[in-house]
């Protein structure tokens, strides 16, 4: 089939804008053997207290902590735009280049296992790490990343490492303080003390289909370059790994972001002991609810919305439906859409847990068995029709999301491929289509076949993935 060209004449949208932004229930007997033994042996308390000095909180919490802290730096490939724009493999004045990277880890492991953010390392050919103690540089090896938490798990072939000591992120208060430790930019460490400003933050950084935020805020400064280092209390112990700052000019300005250590530990136990992260899934997708609905449910905490339910899911077989509110999982209050990502982080899959779920103003306790990312991405991927032509796959909507919309009928988008026809027209992932040429589609493949066959002008009505109703006219040659 000839390829043609989409021209996008006449474009009418409503359509939701997002403001850039930069970038707890578990015990201490969670925590894994691997890590307790390296915890429990590393002996960084036992030489402070060699010394002889008395110390201060912080001085000791700094002694115990830097030497945990590494620097780490990497090299990628990358592709640089030419004064003429162009992107090829094949650039006669070299549009390619090597480009390198710094940022923080921290030593979990006697054995030389460091956790840091998957962006520190993300692309990376070459990593490296410098110890903090001998200033050595070692070659490093990816155990394991994690987009979904922005973590990253790697080693080097060293053994006897100072490991830092895990603290319990669900025991962090807001007002407590805690120290910064980065080794930005081989400056050997770096240390800096603030306060606890508030737990459970979501910022939305994580651009991931299924993202897990629950951040630390503090205002202890947090520069880049600290990327992937340690949150500490004043004991020393390891409450978040620093990931990000909310700044307009790339500097600090008293916002800094870390991933609770409670998260950070389970993700490198799966990491250690089964080779990949393992996440549980619900079968539903949930939203955060308005001021409005909150005072009319006359709870004091904040409930989360089911937005849509799988069809065949555990949610689905569950009795959850689209409108419910979630105020409790297991023993565990919900109170807003940070504590119920935070809880799913702790889940392994083939677990049963129990929900507790307002439905039409009524409570109701559930029984819901998670489910592997797998079998969650098979149920979402049900029915897909792909085409090669338009770039795009294409999905009838189930009885959870034509209620949700309120639409007899209609095709979502997914998984759009760059240079395809559906690229080129503009339509955005999740894109539902009610109408084309002013006629209703129920079934994909003939909604294909009536686009690949189309010529001359073109219109599209639908609802982007946020709801709003847009209206796409176009013309084909």
């Amino acid at each position: 089939m000839k390829k043609s060209t989409w021209i996008g004449i006449v474009v009418i949208a409503f359509v939701a804008g997002y403001a850039g932004s930069w970038i707890q229930k578990r015990n201490a007997d969670s925590i894994s053997p691997v890590l307790k033994i390296a915890s429990e042996s590393n002996g960084v308390p036992s030489r402070v207290a060699s010394s002889g000095m008395v110390l201060s909180s912080f001085e000791e919490a700094s002694a115990i902590s830097t030497p945990t802290v590494v620097f780490i730096k990497t090299v990628s490939t990358v592709r640089y735009e030419n004064p003429l724009g162009w992107f090829w493999d094949f650039d006669p004045f070299g549009s390619r280049g090597k480009a390198s990277s710094t940022g923080s880890g921290v030593i979990v492991n006697a054995d030389g296992y460091i956790v840091t953010n998957n962006h520190v390392i993300q692309g990376a050919e070459q990593i490296s790490v410098v110890l903090n103690k001998d200033k050595k540089e070692y070659k490093a090896e990816v155990i394991g990343t994690d987009p979904s938490s922005d973590l990253a798990l790697i080693k080097i072939d060293k053994k006897d490492l100072p490991a830092i000591v895990f603290g319990n992120s669900d025991r962090v208060n807001v007002g407590e303080w805690v120290l910064a430790v980065g080794n930005p930019f081989n400056l050997t460490s770096t240390v800096t003390a603030g306060i606890v400003s508030a737990k459970g933050r979501n910022i939305n950084i994580v651009k991931n289909q299924f993202p897990i935020e629950s951040f630390i805020q503090t205002d202890a400064a947090i520069n880049p370059g600290n990327s992937g280092g340690a949150l500490v209390n004043l004991k020393g112990e390891l409450v978040g790994i620093n990931t990000a700052i909310q700044s307009n000019t790339g500097s600090y300005t008293g916002y800094g972001f870390a991933i609770p250590s409670n998260i950070v530990q389970k993700i490198v136990k799966d990491f250690i002991e089964k080779g990949e992260v393992l996440r549980a899934f619900t079968g539903f997708e949930v939203a955060s609810v308005s001021a409005e609905e909150i005072q009319s449910l006359k709870l004091e905490k904040e409930p989360i919305k089911v937005r849509s339910v799988l069809e065949d899911g555990p949610a689905d077989k569950a009795g959850i439906k689209a409108g419910d509110f979630i105020v409790k999982i297991g023993d565990q209050d919900i109170d807003g859409r940070s504590s119920y990502d935070e809880f799913l982080a702790y889940q392994r899959p083939n677990y049963e847990v129990t929900i507790t779920i307002l439905h039409e103003g009524k409570e109701r306790k559930l029984k819901l068995n998670l489910i592997d990312g797998k079998s969650q991405r098979e149920l979402m991927m049900r029915g897909v029709v792909g085409s090669k032509y338009l770039g795009a796959d294409f999905q009838a909507l189930n009885a959870t999301d034509k209620g949700k919309y309120k639409i007899a009928s209609g095709i979502r988008i997914l998984n759009i491929k760059r240079g395809g026809a559906i690229s080129q027209m503009g339509l955005g992932e999740g894109f539902v289509i009610l109408k084309y040429n002013g006629k209703v589609y129920e079934d994909p493949e003939d909604l294909i076949a009536a686009m690949e066959g189309s010529s001359g002008s073109m219109k599209i009505e639908g609802i982007d993935a946020r709801g709003n109703k847009q209206t796409f006219s176009f013309f084909r040659y």
